[in-house]
């Protein structure tokens, strides 16, 4: 049924009707919410006996489903989800004239049915859409779920004028109302017909209950709809206990939750047709085990004994975190709801019904049992925070569970393009949408070396690809080296470190950043890049949200921002798997140009951070979300917690962007064996020296000019100028790639370590003559070439590794030696630049040993002139030089046995 005829047969009109239906029927559900508060006044009940009597319609709406959705398969969803409402709006009403506790209970069954109108409603509204529409339509069915916050609105004042008893007469007469109007304005689904021709239908559904993916997607709905409902019903609780609010302020907060929650499912239908529900899931659960580990750390006093007695600081979530924290979790949860039964239309066509009422069931189950286990946790622990661990501990496991599950069905797949009985399978593009490559998350057809596959198809997914990964390593640069901004402002605000210790802080992510390329290297094949990118970007926050938390505490210990400096080091990191990310996605003809271009402006995040950091520290940028400024030595107001923070929003845009705009390469994929054969080839480790001398000095330069210009030049404000050196080596990269491509890489990397000992020169002449302005241009200089040597060594790669592997394996075919090549080049680029990101230690804590023992950084750049010689001399030798391997620019890149054949 296309959009049209959907809209034109009253498919529009059917889903308001049965979502304006629903939301009566939810808050009928809940309406015990209320009203038990004066039931529990009139009959003078126990705690125990008013927590059961709320419980019953939580527990037999949830029952129901299974049953409810098995008749509307079998008997037509339309008359059965009328009699649901009608059956409800009886037992309400009954209930009203219910005179002592048992008969109460029983009415509460009762109830319980409108709750079970779920199942039959998704049976009803899925059958008038087709499947690229159902996740929308289900979505907006699906945020009738507000009707509980309906109820904790509108209930209140009825029940002031008209008592507990007045409020569920009026309830129930407009439930008997909807179920009329239901009656009348809709039609039978075009489905039920065959479903009650269908004899089988009996042994089918009990099959169903025997299928462990259904259980899978009842383990996700127990999730983000059990959960959901369980912490509306606890926030009030919980924020009265634990930040001592009032019931009023609680109620509104609890309120603030439950409405959005409800609302954005209607969003998450949009994505899951726009982008698949594997998709969604993925995010809503991804983000949901971040948000519960935040929120299940309890309130916590550390007691460290250091070299001079007793360290003490103290953490806790405050209040406007917390809600913040929540609302994310209740987002991503309502986009979750709409996901799962995005699926079940999809999967089981035929048994809407059933699987819907066994789904549904098992997240009602989740609503009831949750707050008692909740509860129980409190009690047992004595930590509030507890209810926020077993969420985390849900979360993961439907994370992990949902992962294999679909690893295993891609597994089982010839090709995850063309089986439409797997949804999961279809990444971005869910049955009924083109399989085209763009819309596919796995690229099984990648031949960029091809022109006509290149022109027509892979280059426009190549520069997607490559420009999200920029933006991802951008903001990752940005991260890595924001400590060398903060480490230099921490004395003025109370912190009171040594010199020896700021140093160190200085370089650590240098050290951490380094290590972690050396493993980042080999991810990408083994995770694949769309996956490893997302996941990398989102390691960002942890150092952003603890930055910003411990400088607004001069008391916080120095082991605690020793941590953060070496988790700064994932940003670091991420610039080795990104470069062979993008080194897969390329021909060899722009191959320098995209690493180029993905390694220089991914670089250019140091000066963007240089220049932005600086200017929002003046500012309360966050209100009192980011919390109050401290005041510096001078007297002035700062803010340096948003040096962490600014980060936390382009990083969220970066997760996005790089899990439902980038691709995974089928032919890339490798463990890490099939990685390990660069260990085996010299070239590697040549190049690692070589590229230590271009990339190693950027970075080193980077984080250790802000503080070595403080302290040898104090008079002047060098932290205002400090961006300048990383944005024009950053830009020196991008731009020059074309360079190496045309005049060779070798050539060029040979004059730029010739030029990086001149300019290190005029740096110890400025530095003697204490001339700060000279010494800074020849600081720009060394940053100027060193991005020129960025882009050059790292277009030597795959022509050095295209003869390595000719050399090594002269009896294989040229296909294969050409795949073998592509992956040792993206191999030993991530590899190499793990090695080199050591320069943003040893730059640094060379600069700090030079001081402390001579009282002067001379030392130091003299040691840094010979090793920019000894980086000319190795490059003539092995590469441009008269017996290099590139000497002739002609045969660049050719294998031995091609130039053999040209000199004959």
């Amino acid at each position: 049924m296309s959009p049209r005829t959907a809209s034109e047969t009253g498919a529009h009109g059917i889903l308001a009707l049965s979502t304006g239906a629903f939301t009566i029927c939810f808050a009928v559900w809940t309406i015990f919410s209320i009203i038990g508060l004066g039931i529990q006044q009139d009959l003078q009940l126990s705690d125990t006996q008013f927590g059961l009597l709320a419980g019953t319609p939580i527990l037999s709406g949830s029952i129901s489903r299974v049953f409810l959705g098995a008749w509307a398969d079998r008997f037509g969803s339309r008359r059965i989800f009328a009699g649901v409402m009608i059956c409800a709006a009886c037992a309400t009403f009954l209930m009203s004239l219910a005179n002592n506790y048992v008969l109460l209970l029983l009415g509460a069954l009762g109830v319980g049915l409108a709750g079970g109108a779920f199942s039959v409603g998704v049976s009803f509204v899925s059958a008038f859409y087709p499947p690229e529409r159902q996740g929308m339509a289900l979505g907006i069915f699906g945020a009738g779920n507000v009707g509980a916050a309906v109820t904790k609105l509108l209930a209140p004042m009825v029940m002031i004028a008209l008592g507990w008893k007045g409020v569920a007469q009026v309830w129930a007469a407009v439930l008997l109302a909807a179920a009329l109007l239901f009656l009348l304005f809709t039609r039978e689904d075009p489905k039920s017909r065959d479903r009650r021709a269908d004899r089988g239908a009996k042994a089918v559904d009990l099959a169903l209950f025997l299928n462990p993916q259904i259980w899978r997607f009842s383990l996700y709905y127990f999730f983000v709809f059990g959960a959901f409902v369980a912490l509306t019903l606890w926030l009030p609780h919980y924020l009265m206990d634990v930040y001592g609010l009032d019931l009023v302020t609680a109620g509104i907060l609890a309120a603030c939750y439950s409405i959005p929650a409800s609302l954005f499912r209607i969003y998450g239908g949009y994505l899951s047709d726009r982008i698949g529900a594997r998709a969604v899931l993925y995010a809503t659960f991804g983000i949901s085990v971040a948000c519960t580990f935040l929120l299940s750390y309890p309130p916590t006093d550390y007691a460290i004994t250091g070299t001079r007695g007793l360290i003490r600081f103290h953490t806790e979530m405050a209040l406007v975190p917390f809600v913040v924290t929540l609302f994310v979790l209740g987002f991503v949860m309502s986009l979750g709801k709409a996901a799962v039964f995005k699926h079940i239309p999809l999967y089981y066509p035929n048994h809407v019904g059933v699987v819907s009422g066994i789904v549904g069931m098992v997240g009602g189950l989740g609503g009831f049992l949750l707050p008692f286990a909740f509860g129980l946790l409190a009690d047992l622990t004595g930590i509030w925070t507890s209810c926020f661990a077993l969420l985390f501990l849900l979360a993961s496991t439907a994370l992990i569970w949902m992962h294999f599950a679909i690893r295993a069905m891609e597994r089982g797949a010839t090709n995850a393009t063309a089986v439409p009985e797997l949804p999961e399978l279809q990444g971005f593009g869910e049955p009924g949408l083109p399989p085209a490559p763009a819309r596919t998350a796995t690229l099984v057809d990648w031949r960029p070396e091809d022109p006509a596959f290149w022109q027509a198809t892979g280059r426009p997914i190549a520069r997607r690809n490559l420009w999200i990964s920029t933006y991802c390593l951008l903001l990752s640069f940005a991260v890595w080296m924001v400590w060398s901004v903060v480490v230099s402002r921490l004395p003025a605000i109370g912190f009171a470190f040594t010199t020896s210790q700021l140093f160190w802080l200085a370089a650590i992510p240098g050290i951490s950043g380094a290590i972690f390329r050396i493993f980042y290297a080999f991810l990408v094949p083994i995770f694949g890049g769309r996956l490893w990118t997302t996941l990398s970007t989102a390691t960002l926050l942890i150092p952003a949200f603890g930055i910003g938390y411990a400088v607004q505490d001069p008391q916080t210990p120095f082991l605690i921002f020793l941590t953060l400096a070496l988790l700064c080091g994932f940003g670091g990191g991420n610039f080795a798997s990104s470069v062979a990310n993008i080194s897969y996605f390329f021909p060899k003809a722009e191959k320098g140009n995209a690493l180029a271009i993905n390694s220089g402006l991914g670089n250019l995040g140091v000066s963007v951070m240089q220049a932005l950091v600086p200017l929002v520290v003046t500012m309360g940028l966050f209100g009192t979300l980011g919390g109050g400024p401290q005041t510096a030595s001078d007297g002035t107001a700062i803010w340096m917690q948003n040096a962490g923070f600014v980060w936390v929003p382009p990083v969220l845009i970066g997760m996005a962007a790089a899990w439902f705009g980038m691709n995974d390469i089928a032919s890339a994929r490798a463990s890490f064996a099939d990685q390990a054969t660069i260990f085996g080839r010299r070239h590697t480790w040549v190049m690692c020296w070589l590229y230590t001398g271009t990339f190693g000095t950027f970075i080193g330069m980077s984080a250790g000019f802000p503080l070595l210009a403080k302290l040898v030049f104090p008079e002047v404000d060098a932290l205002r100028l400090a961006f300048l050196g990383p944005l024009i080596g950053a830009l020196a990269r991008a731009g020059s790639g074309w360079v190496a491509d045309r005049v060779g890489g070798a050539r060029v990397t040979f004059w730029v370590f010739i030029c990086q000992a001149f300019a290190t020169a005029g740096m110890i002449w400025f530095l003697n003559a204490h001339n700060f302005w000279g010494f800074f241009a020849t600081v720009l200089l060394l940053f100027l070439i060193s991005g020129i040597g960025n882009a050059s060594t790292f277009q030597m790669v795959p022509a050095i590794m295209r003869w390595e592997v000719a050399r090594a394996m002269p009896n294989v075919d040229e296909q294969a030696r050409l795949h073998q090549a592509e992956r040792e080049s993206a191999a030993v680029t991530g590899f190499i630049s793990a090695i080199a990101a050591f320069g943003a230690f040893y730059i640094p804590k060379a600069y700090g040993s030079s001081i402390a023992a001579t009282g002067g950084a001379g030392p130091a750049l003299v040691a840094f002139l010979l090793f920019f010689l000894s980086c000319a001399a190795v490059t003539w030798i092995a590469y441009s030089g008269p017996h290099g391997i590139l000497r002739d620019r002609a045969l660049r890149g050719r294998s031995p046995i091609a130039r053999q054949g040209q000199t004959a």
